[in-house]
């Protein structure tokens, strides 16, 4: 089944950020590979896809996993929430309806 993983940053995560990104993106480098990603972002913190230093203010993780425990153990081994860059993350069933 699909669950979303929805975190929210601590302000000023920035710098914090690009120091835990290569394992974070690595995490979810290793779920694509296993083809149960079906998308990951962050959310910058202004209009834009590029913020700057703006930064983000959290991110979406959409992937397969095989229950909603094992999906809120692999939030919670996040090398974002290991460094204290979220504040806040929600993980829950999610049903794809379209397209």
């Amino acid at each position: 089944m699909l669950y979303v993983i929805f975190s929210e940053d601590i302000k000023n995560s920035l710098t914090m950020r690009v120091k835990a990104r290569p394992a974070h993106i690595a995490r979810l480098q290793a779920l694509d590979d296993a083809g149960r990603l079906f998308v990951a972002g962050a959310h910058p913190a202004v209009d834009s896809d590029t913020p700057g230093e703006a930064g983000y203010t959290g991110s979406t993780v959409i992937a397969e996993f095989d229950s909603l425990d094992v999906a809120q153990k692999w939030a919670d081994a996040d090398p974002y929430v290991l460094a204290g860059i979220y504040a806040k993350v929600i993980v829950k069933p999610f049903m794809k309806v379209l397209p």
